[in-house]
């Protein structure tokens, strides 16, 4: 088995490297694809130099902040083309935990899409304020309760889709390029019959460099849930009808 850990990147100068190496420590099936979106801070840089003394750690460099779900879709591309079985993601600046990729990946052997799930028991969060907690649980019940995902954590970046689905879903028709891609390759897979399986994980909030998601971020996203929720309450009407 091959799997390719696609983690976007913007000024992650600080965490990227020290997150590379601790990825490809977890398992020899698995390597890194840095996907960088010019960072003025270096990241893409340090990563060049590094890749060229590791094989299993390559860059995907971009000519502009391009977002956050075309950052995915260029590593799904490359994953791919690549030939790679799994492709995982992840953030950058080392919320994620590495050591739970064995864990995913077990998991992923018999499902379609693995959720690393902060909200099933044995996950949790730790350095979030009680806000950034509220704000997280609302984002998941909204997003739960508007597109009728079985998903406790459907807001989680860290995931692992196996090619079938990748090849399966139209990655050309995703519509959102921000932070609500997650929600809705959650969705689309879910749609298409996948199988979805959440695990835990334990979320410790960065303690190097600086959160990009803002509150216009977040409004963008809380908005592109409803209208992916409309839209296909539309199209199911309208299957209804021709029958």
């Amino acid at each position: 088995m091959r799997a390719l850990v696609v983690i976007p990147t913007y000024d992650e100068a600080e965490n990227i490297l020290p997150l590379a190496r601790e990825v490809l420590a977890q398992s020899p099936a698995l390597e890194v694809l840095v996907v960088d979106d010019a960072s003025p801070d270096g990241t893409g840089r340090l990563v060049a130099d590094a890749a060229a003394r590791e094989p299993r750690l390559h860059l995907l460099a971009r000519s502009g902040k391009l977002g956050l779900g075309t950052a995915y879709l260029a590593g799904f591309r490359h994953g791919l083309a690549g030939g790679y079985d799994f492709v995982f993601t992840m953030d950058g600046d080392g919320s994620h935990a590495p050591a739970h990729l064995p864990a995913l990946l077990e998991a992923a052997r018999g499902c379609d899409l693995v959720v690393g799930s902060r909200y099933v028991p044995g996950g949790g969060i730790r350095n979030w304020p009680l806000s950034r907690r509220a704000l997280s649980a609302f984002a998941n019940f909204y997003t739960r309760a508007l597109l009728r995902l079985p998903v406790r954590d459907c807001t989680s970046g860290y995931r692992g889709y196996a090619r079938a689905a990748l090849e399966a879903v139209d990655l050309g028709g995703i519509r959102s390029s921000g932070y609500s891609f997650l929600e809705e390759m959650l969705y689309r897979v879910q749609r298409a019959g996948f199988r979805i399986r959440e695990v835990p994980i334990v979320f410790q909030d960065r303690t190097l460099g600086a959160s990009k998601i803002n509150r216009s971020e977040i409004y963008r996203a809380a908005w592109h849930v409803l209208v992916t929720a409309l839209r296909e309450r539309g199209s199911g009407a309208a299957r209804r009808g021709a029958h």
